[in-house]
């Protein structure tokens, strides 16, 4: 892999650089690469984080690490469908979510062991000679032009400068680009302190997870692949962060989950804080931000990390686009109008659900027991919880997107994923039909024939893929094939359950798998003609990109194993 570039020419060394290579900036390295941008990653430490952080994967993140390929080798450092259980202080359950829908494609919970995940993202930059990662290399410095951004790095006799049209801080919760940006990190830090303690052989061993909300001492237990399990213990106001990193405090807090907690072979113990913060702004000129640089939420809901894959897969494709140009620069301000409020809800509710598990006031625990086990007797109640109903669903009601009046149920939201048939592929997820960039998608037409002559043409030159949608019985029938368009068989009824719930029959797709806009056939070509313009796209762009150039390296090696994880 190349590490990175140098160079003063004309045009810029590289496309964009990303600070950071930690969950989030290897993502979007992984999506810009697959777009033919010259991306190249700098970060400050000399190899990837080798303990577990994250440990909770949604459907919505596995979806996109199937969209940049590295889903594969991703799957087997997961626990999939893993059930998450609610106990009292007399461990009782309270509680169980354990959702069965995977309309998306995967399983809506996943534990996850995250260095070994990030490795797999890491290695997935290896398939590009136009993407480098510059280890122990600190970004020290940015200057701003009109027509691209400089930026320093690294230190002493390893400084270096790169020139480049966008940077991407993906460097966490103290981001220096944010503070280069200027812009507020609003918001709160909890007075409440948790010790969390990462154990190898698993001394439980079942699959799934746990919390405890003990008002004496509220707990979580969960299972993250490979045999580690992760224990995490509420500090109490009168317990000084040196003795919650005591041995023998640790060990008495593992006595109350495991029968020999001197047995235990702890991978790490940390006292960590929860923060609800979000940046005043997630773009300023040329510099934008994701991932934790962006926001910061409690771990309730396990969302820090997948907020954070959202940002890249949103990010991502509307990069390439300006890049390639086949957008304008405006489109990339839809960033930050789509995925700040979806940021919001995820931090409010892991802040309130923090707030229910959490407190230590018996009379404050009763009741809420209380409460919970009211709504567990009425079904729909009980569905919305163990169904994980309430988590917050991306839904975009403003940027690239157009909205019909009265609005179409779906446009602005992510479009499901049904395995499907294809002539010569049987029972694959829809999205490895489509493929990674734009799709026009229809249901019991023709796209060609109902988008018309000019329309069909703008589309195709943006490189977006056409589909045919049709019932399992009808794949087979060629009366009406055209060699541009991909004939799809409804193998499960997923497909026409979801248009049989509304009038629309043809969907635009972005790249990130969300409905831009959705109309019936007769009204293809003008609904066409506007997404063309609100997403400001132009048919047409650059060709691929050039090699990157190389400076010297660090020694260190980003790709060595990682220690304790397996």
């Amino acid at each position: 892999m190349p590490d990175s570039t140098n160079g003063h020419g004309e045009g810029p060394d590289v496309d964009v650089v990303v600070v950071g290579a930690g969950p989030v900036g290897l993502t979007l390295a992984n999506a810009l690469g697959l777009q033919n941008v010259r991306t190249l990653v700098i970060e400050e430490r000399d190899a990837l984080i080798d303990y577990p952080r994250g440990v909770g994967l949604d459907d919505e993140a596995l979806r996109s690490f199937q969209a940049i390929g590295v889903v594969d080798a991703v799957l087997p450092h997961t626990v999939p469908n893993q059930i998450l259980r609610f106990f009292d202080g007399k461990r009782r359950l309270l509680a169980e979510m354990a959702p069965p829908d995977a309309r998306f494609g995967w399983p809506k919970r996943n534990g996850f062991v995250q260095p070994l995940v990030d490795a797999e993202l890491l290695k997935g930059l290896s398939r590009f000679e136009h993407v480098g990662v510059s280890w122990g290399s600190p970004m020290t410095g940015v200057a701003e032009t009109a027509d691209g951004v400089t930026v320093e790095f690294g230190s002493g006799s390893n400084a270096r400068s790169v020139r480049a049209r966008y940077i991407v801080g993906c460097d966490g919760g103290r981001s220096a680009t944010r503070r280069l940006m200027g812009v507020s990190f609003d918001g709160t830090t909890s007075s409440t302190r948790w010790l969390v303690v990462d154990v190898a052989n698993d001394p439980l061993g079942h699959p799934n997870s746990e919390v405890g909300a003990d008002p004496a001492r509220p707990y979580v237990s969960i299972s993250i692949a490979h045999g580690i399990r992760r224990f995490e213990f509420l500090i109490h106001a009168d317990e000084s962060d040196e003795l919650a990193e005591d041995p023998a405090f640790v060990a008495e807090m593992l006595s109350k989950l495991i029968p020999y907690p001197e047995r235990a072979d702890i991978i790490r113990r940390r006292v960590y804080t929860h923060h609800s913060r979000i940046a005043g702004s997630f773009r300023k000129g040329r510099l934008l931000i994701a991932g934790d640089a962006a926001h910061l939420m409690p771990v309730w809901q396990g969302q820090g990390y997948n907020s954070g894959i959202r940002d890249a897969f949103n990010l991502g494709w509307k990069l390439a686009a300006v890049v390639k140009g086949q957008a304008r620069d405006e489109l990339l301000d839809t960033y930050d109008v789509e995925r700040r409020k979806h940021a919001r809800a995820m931090i409010d509710l892991s802040t309130t659900v923090g707030r229910v598990i959490s407190p230590t006031n018996r009379r404050v625990a009763g009741a809420r027991d209380i409460v919970i086990r009211a709504a567990s007797l009425v079904p729909t109640l009980k569905r919305y919880i163990l169904e994980m109903r309430f988590k917050p669903m991306p839904f975009y009601a403003q940027g690239a997107v157009v909205h019909n009046e009265p609005p179409s149920p779906g446009v602005g939201t992510l479009f499901i994923q049904p395995r499907v048939d294809t002539r010569d592929r049987q029972n694959v997820l829809l999205d490895d039909v489509i493929g990674p960039w734009f799709a026009v998608l229809c249901w019991n037409n023709n796209p060609r024939k109902i988008l018309g002559e000019e329309s069909f043409r703008a589309w195709q030159a943006l490189g977006a893929v056409f589909v045919a949608l049709r019932p399992q019985t009808q794949l087979f029938w060629s009366d009406q094939d055209d060699p541009d368009v991909i004939v799809v068989g409804d193998r499960t009824g997923g497909l026409k359950g979801f248009f049989d719930a509304r009038e629309e029959s043809v969907l635009f797709l972005r790249p990130d798998r969300c409905i831009a806009g959705a109309c019936i056939a007769q009204r293809a070509p003008e609904l066409s003609a506007a997404l063309l313009n609100k997403l400001t796209l132009t048919p047409g762009g650059n060709d691929g990109p050039g090699p990157l150039l190389h400076v010297a390296q660090p020694a260190a090696d980003p790709s060595r194993p990682v220690s304790g994880t397996a």
